[in-house]
């Protein structure tokens, strides 16, 4: 049985032009060579597994190479490319910062550094993990960092750049590796796919590349792993119940479902994913995913942001033709609402499922709100053209002088039941001719007489009236708790008289029952009680803003706590005891004049 190599190791890079993704590095250090401009001291960082141990390597072999090439690549054939091949180079020292961490490995180091290479032209000291130095070692490090020998060279590497002192950022050539993308990486492993005889979908390569997200050593560790289990073909069905991902399939039937306004078969594809062992905030994260795709299918700019194959491309771009962009936008809103609170709801099952019922009916609930804002905006201009007719000021301003006298009486006399302003058999309609009608009658009013101009105007107001009385109900607020403290601190605020303020900041609100539209304030005093009841302001906003004219309000005071009395003082002389205690008992008096007892007189 042979020895098996990881993919990783197996598949190393030897050659600058080998490495993938990291193009930029590669050059840089190729011309430095090539005009012989190389610092003394490199730091690699980045994130892991993108490539930054292999670089120097790569750059140690080649200082060190009797026969470099053109490309100023290792010519792999000299003894120096052959002894580090086999790890039995003099002149390439690798260290583990991670276990040397300390003063003595460093103070160990820099005694080596004092010695000349024996074969080759430069002595390298590759320090992998250099942040895990601790400071002592970092300041026993500098002066040795900041002026080495002329044949000695320092290559460190680093995935946390930001816990390097600035000393010796200061002192070294940084160079940043970036994320591998995800068709650097499929292609990657299509060749090594092609190597090892291995029939590979690229779908399956493409799930493989995102789990790896942006580092190559993940994605060969998962391209090994997959592989054991089916040593010549890798498909995407494999991939996918190997990595526990949910499948594209999924999120394409829901959000057909949505668009067909299907809330049963919505509800039923989740219900197959929780089967399978999928939880909440997984296929929201997915969900949210799918459908940001698609906002990008939408465009031609954004289309080679999806990170997916082509095959799903196509799959992407056929969906979004038939989704519109404000009904994703919409959607992805209300994912978000439901992943944020997705951790702190209890029935986390029902919370997703009330999610996906509101992205069903979407665009029925933007009907109904259009509709609604239409209607209102008709009865606005409907108002606007209701109004008297410009010829016959005189008379108009009477009529209108007489109508506030008629509202006036009947204001005073329907206070406790009020009656209809109309009769119930009269039909009051919002179509486009009130207007003219209006000028019709006014103008008629204008020849008959007075009398039948008010009698217009009437009707005019008394419709004006049974419009806002309906658009009032349609902007009342519900009424609850939250909603009466709110308008409590509102008229709190308006308040202009310091003393009154002062009375009622301990006011508290609570309510009896809301089907009752009864508020109990907790006053202190009956002067706080007071300063509510003879200011109306506050009922009247109350009733304004729940369209409430009943509301009740009760009081309960809770006057603040009394200081005790001070406790009496204590007789002192015998006067003051004999007086004491023939207050507490009558019967002493008796008994002093029985046996003649007298109390000493005062000097």
């Amino acid at each position: 049985m042979s020895q098996f190599i990881v993919s990783a190791r197996k598949y190393r890079p030897t050659r600058f032009d080998d490495v993938v993704g990291q193009g930029h590095v590669s050059t840089t250090l190729k011309s430095a060579i090539a005009n012989d401009h190389l610092a003394h001291a490199f730091l690699f960082c980045g994130p892991r597994g993108v490539g930054k141990t292999t670089c120097a390597r790569i750059l140690a072999k080649v200082l060190n190479c009797e026969q470099v090439t053109k490309d100023n690549e290792p010519c792999g054939s000299c003894d120096s490319c052959q002894s580090f091949a086999n790890n039995a180079s003099l002149n390439i020292y690798e260290l583990d910062a991670a276990s040397n961490n300390s003063v003595d490995h460093i103070r160990s180091l820099t005694e080596q550094v004092r010695f000349a290479p024996q074969l080759g032209k430069y002595k390298i000291y590759i320090i992998d993990e250099v942040h895990m130095l601790s400071t002592a070692a970092f300041n026993a490090f500098l002066k040795t960092l900041e002026e080495p020998p002329s044949y000695a060279i320092f290559i460190l590497a680093t995935t946390e750049k930001h816990k390097i002192i600035p000393t010796i950022l200061s002192r070294c050539q940084i160079f940043d590796f970036k994320r591998i993308t995800i068709p650097e990486m499929v292609s990657h492993l299509q060749q090594i796919c092609q190597n090892e005889q291995i029939d590979a979908e690229e779908e399956a390569l493409n799930i493989i590349a995102q789990k790896a997200d942006g580092a190559l050593r993940d994605a060969l560790s998962i391209f090994d792993r997959i592989v054991s289990s089916s040593p010549n073909e890798l498909r995407y069905k494999t991939v996918i119940e190997t990595l526990n991902i949910l499948d594209y399939d999924y999120f394409f039937k829901i959000v057909d479902e949505l668009l067909n306004e299907d809330m049963s078969a919505t509800l039923l594809i989740y219900d197959q994913i929780i089967r399978q062992g999928f939880s909440g905030d997984i296929f929201l994260t997915g969900l949210a995913k799918h459908i940001r795709d698609l906002l990008m299918s939408l465009d031609t700019k954004t289309q080679s942001l999806l990170e997916v194959s082509e095959s799903i491309k196509l799959l992407y771009l056929d969906q979004a033709k038939r989704a519109p962009k404000a009904l994703l936008l919409s959607m992805l809103s209300i994912i978000n609402d439901c992943d944020v609170h997705f951790k702190t709801a209890l029935n986390k099952r029902l919370h997703v499922e009330l999610a996906l019922i509101r992205m069903t009916y979407i665009r029925r609930a933007k009907k109904v709100s259009e509709s609604t804002l239409a209607s209102q905006s008709t009865s606005t201009n409907q108002k606007k053209k209701i109004a008297p007719n410009s010829t016959g000021k005189t008379a108009s301003k009477k009529a209108d002088q007489d109508t506030d006298k008629e509202i006036k009486s009947e204001d005073n006399t329907n206070t406790s039941t009020p009656k209809p302003l109309v009769d119930s058999g009269t039909a009051i309609t919002h179509s486009p001719d009130t207007s003219q009608k209006t000028n019709e009658n006014t103008s008629t009013s204008n020849v008959n007489g007075n009398g039948s101009q008010k009698n217009n105007l009437i009707d005019a107001l008394k419709e004006e009236i049974i419009r806002d009385s309906a658009l009032a109900e349609q902007n009342t607020l519900p009424f609850n708790l939250e909603n009466v403290k709110e308008i409590w601190q509102q008229y709190m605020d308006e308040i202009n008289s310091k003393h009154i303020k002062s009375l009622l900041t301990t006011t508290q609100l609570y309510l009896n029952d809301e089907s009752k539209s009864s508020i109990t304030f907790v006053c202190q005093s009956s002067r706080a009680q007071d300063a509510i009841q003879k200011n109306g302001a506050l009922r009247k906003k109350m009733i304004e803003c729940f369209n409430l004219p009943s509301i009740i309000f009760d009081f309960d005071i809770q006057a603040q706590e009394q200081k005790p009395p001070p406790k009496p003082k204590l007789p002192q002389s015998d006067r003051e005891k004999y007086v004491h205690f023939l207050n507490l008992n009558g019967d002493l008096k008796s008994l002093q004049k029985e046996f003649q007892l007298l109390p000493k007189k005062k000097k």
